[in-house]
Parts: structure tokens; C-alpha cells; sequence
């Protein structure tokens, strides 16, 4: 091989030579960097934030327990007079829903002959006193025996017991109130013949009233005389009374408990024999007024409340409704003091750790409910 053979063999392979030594030197100063480097980490999963809620603070208040039933309302007496002697009425004194005292006149029947026959009881009395007097002196001279003393007297008692029948007889025919109150109707009017026994009038007291229910056997042990009711009337009004008398035996078709609730009414004003509500007071309870919306049913089919405990975690509480009001159900079950969570309770479960946010915080950002609303932001 000549010289200028040799120079371009070498020429051709020292440049490669040198690319080769070029990588070798660069891939060492790589290698050199990464030796003393700790390995680098994966990047660890986020872990997962506690659900935000929101709760509000509830305080228990004492509260009234009430047996809420409906009732009807009836006059505390209803009366109907009654004729105590036969004939035709001549004349009525008072109208129909007149207010009458015990004793006043209500209806006169006519006379006819009572008082012929009476004067004729009178002239009979009469007689048979001046016989029984005559027989008196001949019994103290010893001109009659005792018998015939006895048999005069007789006589005369007779003629006294006829004289006051007919008197009896006279006075029956005034026809007066049993008792204080309205005169609701007139059985017999005028020219109408009445025999004994029969209905003349109907007399009605609604002081007081009475409110009378019906209460289940399963409620029965709540009711005793003496509680405080309160009556709900259908036109609005109310009042207040005492249960009076609570049934010892339940009627056997219903197996119900016959109560009667007496309300006082001295003016007479509210009107008997319509329907009415009446709420009696059966207990004094400690309770938690809440709205409907938080309640819920637990794995066992209770019906309670979702609350936040002292470590922030879901506790469920089974409750009891006591009273319904329109904005409202007040329960009881609940502690004294608790935080009831009222958005979020449908999304976390029995023991889980939440984080709790006051209502307020929350109150007009989403429809209560829906989870966005309570999640919690970085």
C-alpha cells in the first residue's frame, strides 16, 4: 500500500474512532449525574376528604304531648218536658229559642172542668169534716162507738186526698222549665191535645258544654279526668275545658272509650251539636322541633334523624313525632343538644366522618339535597 493509501485508511477510521470515544465520554457524564440521586417517588394518591354537611344546632324545649281527636258537641243536658196531666193547649208564654229560668211558665193547658170538680172537692172536704166533728162530740159523750169515729175520719181524709188531686190536677196544667237554659223546641203547639206523658217542649243547657270522643283502646291509658283539652271549633273559634269523664268500658263495635270534655260557656255563645277537634294534654315532654325534610329511615325501618357527634362523625337518632304544626314536627328521641345535619344527610352513611358546616354558611347556594352544595373546597 503506498502513503497516500496508508494516510486516507487512517484519515477514514480515526474520525470514528474519535465519534466513539465522544459518545462514551458523554454517556459517562450522564451516568455520572444520576449515581448519587436518590430515586425519585411515585407521587402518592390524594386521600379522600370527610363529605361537608350541613348541620344546625337544635336545643330540646318542653313541650305538651296532646291526643289529638275529633269529637261532636252536645249539651251538657237536654230536656224534654213533658205534660204531667191531659188537655188542650191554650197558650204558649215564651218563643222558641227564648232563654228561661227554672220555674218560668212555658205552656198553659186549658181548665175545662178542674175547676167545677174542685169546687166540688172543696164541698165534699167540708162535709165530711163537720160529720167526723159531730162524731167527735158523740164519741166523748159515749153516743158512737170508736168505729164509727174512725170510719168519719176516713171519710175525711178522703175528701183532703180528692180536694189536693184536683188541685194537683189544676196546677199541672202550668206547664214551667225544669231547668235554666234555651227553649229549643215546641213539641205541641196551640189547639193540640197532650195526654200525660207526653212531649210538650225541649229544653237545652249548653252551660257547659260537653265535647264528647272516642279514644282508640291502644291510647286509652293517657286519658284521665282532669286533663286540660282545648277545642278546635269548624268556624275558627276555640276553647278550653276539662275531661270530665273517661268511659271504664269500651263499646264493643269500635272498642273505643266514650270521654267527655267539659267546656265552660256562660254566655251561651258557642252553639252545640257540630263537629269540633279537641287536643288533650296528655304529658309534658322534652322535644326538638325539626322540619320534615330531615327526617329519614334507617336499615331497620325507624324513622330518626341524621346528627353529627362530638367527633364529627354521622350518628342516627329514631325519633317519635309528638306535634305537627305548619312549620314544623317537634320529636322526641334527640339529646338535649344536637347537631342535625339538614343537607347531605341522604349522601353519608352511620359512621362516617364528615365535615360539619353551620346551615347558614350554606343556606342559598344549592337546592337543599344535592351534595355540591356541602362539598368541601381546597
Amino acid at each position: 500500500m503506498g502513503t497516500e493509501g496508508r494516510f486516507a485508511f487512517f484519515g477514514r477510521y480515526g474520525r470514528l474512532a474519535a465519534a466513539v470515544v465522544i459518545l462514551v465520554l458523554v454517556v459517562a457524564w450522564i451516568a455520572s449525574g444520576l449515581i448519587g440521586r436518590e430515586p425519585l417517588e411515585e407521587p402518592a394518591e390524594d386521600a379522600p376528604r370527610p363529605m361537608a354537611v350541613a348541620v344546625a344546632e337544635h336545643r330540646a324545649e318542653p313541650v305538651e304531648r296532646l291526643l289529638v281527636l275529633q269529637g261532636r258537641v252536645e249539651p251538657d243536658q237536654r230536656v224534654k218536658v213533658r205534660a204531667e196531666t191531659a188537655g188542650q193547649v191554650a197558650e204558649w208564654a215564651v218563643e222558641r229559642g227564648a232563654e228561661v229560668e227554672e220555674g218560668d211558665l212555658l205552656v198553659r193547658l186549658r181548665m175545662d172542668d178542674r175547676e167545677a170538680r174542685l169546687r166540688q172537692a172543696i164541698a165534699r172536704e167540708r162535709g165530711a169534716e163537720n160529720e167526723f166533728e159531730a162524731t167527735q162530740r158523740l164519741f166523748a159523750e159515749r153516743h158512737a162507738s170508736r168505729t164509727a169515729l174512725e170510719a168519719r175520719e176516713a171519710e175525711l181524709e178522703a175528701a183532703r186526698a180528692e180536694r189536693e188531686a184536683v188541685e194537683l190536677d189544676i196546677r199541672n196544667t202550668r206547664i214551667t222549665a225544669p231547668l235554666m237554659g234555651t227553649l229549643n223546641r215546641r213539641v205541641a203547639e196551640r189547639g193540640e191535645f197532650v195526654g200525660v206523658g207526653d212531649p210538650v217542649a225541649e229544653i237545652v243547657d249548653n252551660d257547659p258544654l260537653l265535647a264528647v270522643v272516642w279514644v282508640p283502646q291502644h291510647q286509652i291509658g293517657r286519658v284521665r279526668p282532669g286533663q286540660e283539652a282545648r277545642i278546635r271549633f269548624l268556624d275558627g273559634r276555640r276553647a278550653e275545658g276539662e275531661v270530665r269523664f273517661v268511659a271504664a268500658v269500651a263499646e264493643p263495635g269500635t272498642q273505643t272509650f266514650r270521654t267527655e270534655v267539659q267546656v265552660p260557656n256562660p254566655e251561651r255563645a258557642l252553639p252545640s251539636g257540630i263537629s269540633a277537634g279537641v287536643d288533650i294534654v296528655t304529658e309534658e315532654v322534652r322535644a326538638n322541633k325539626l322540619s320534615p325534610a330531615v327526617m329519614a329511615l334507617d336499615d331497620d325501618g325507624r324513622v330518626g334523624v341524621k346528627a353529627v357527634d362530638d367527633d364529627d362523625r354521622v350518628v342516627f337518632h329514631p325519633v317519635e313525632v309528638v306535634r305537627t304544626e305548619r312549620d314544623g314536627v317537634w320529636v322526641t328521641g334527640l339529646p338535649d343538644k344536637v347537631r342535625v345535619i339538614t343537607v347531605g344527610h341522604g349522601f353519608v352513611t352511620v359512621g362516617e366522618r364528615v365535615t360539619p358546616r353551620p346551615q347558614e354558611a350554606v343556606d342559598g347556594t344549592l337546592a337543599p339535597g344535592t351534595a355540591p352544595a356541602v362539598e368541601d373546597t381546597p
